[in-house]
Order: C-alpha cells, then structure tokens, then sequence
C-alpha cells in the first residue's frame, strides 16, 4: 500500500460517476429523440448491468479471497464496471445528437 492508494481508489470512483452520468444523459437524450442511439438501447441499458455487476462481485470476491488489501479489492470491484461505463461513453459520444430539420 502506498500514500496514493486511496487516492487511485478515489479517482476510480469519481472516473465511474462521471461516466455513468454521461451515459445517462445521453440515454435520456436517445429516449427523447434528441440523441442517436441504436433501437436495441434500451434493451442493453438492463441487460448489461446484470453481467457487469456479476463480473465485479466475482472479482472483488477472488480479490478479497486472495488476501488483497481493501483498496485492491475495491479496485478490482470497479474495474468490470469502469470497463462497460468507458466503452459505453465511447460509443454513445460517437452516435451524437441529432440533427434537427
């Protein structure tokens, strides 16, 4: 464990709200016809968090099983999340909004 430790994890945590958030607003935007997002949308917005929070208790688990110290159990907990929240952000920033008329 080193001083920035729970910094990193703290970083982790942040970099989750803010891509999360992103993805959420661009959603509400799909839904309300202000943005381009793909007709299978929303069913991918239930069926992905199913395995991403799967994917995240059974890394935590072997983490926490393994011996890791707290903030590595933490950290691998958010990794799978990370993972879906970023390439949902990509993917979704790429469709953009649009266009009017």
């Amino acid at each position: 464990m080193t001083p920035f430790s729970f910094w990193q994890t703290g970083m982790q945590f942040y970099q989750l709200g803010v891509e999360a958030q992103s993805v959420v607003t661009m959603r509400v935007l799909g839904a309300a016809g202000l943005w381009n997002v793909l007709p299978d949308e929303n069913a991918r917005m239930i069926s992905e968090k199913q395995q991403a929070f799967s994917e995240s208790a059974f890394a935590a688990g072997r983490a926490a099983l393994s011996g890791h110290a707290p903030e590595k159990v933490v950290n691998a907990a958010l990794r799978p999340l990370r993972l879906k929240t970023r390439s949902n952000v990509r993917r979704l920033s790429k469709r953009g909004p649009k266009a009017v008329g």
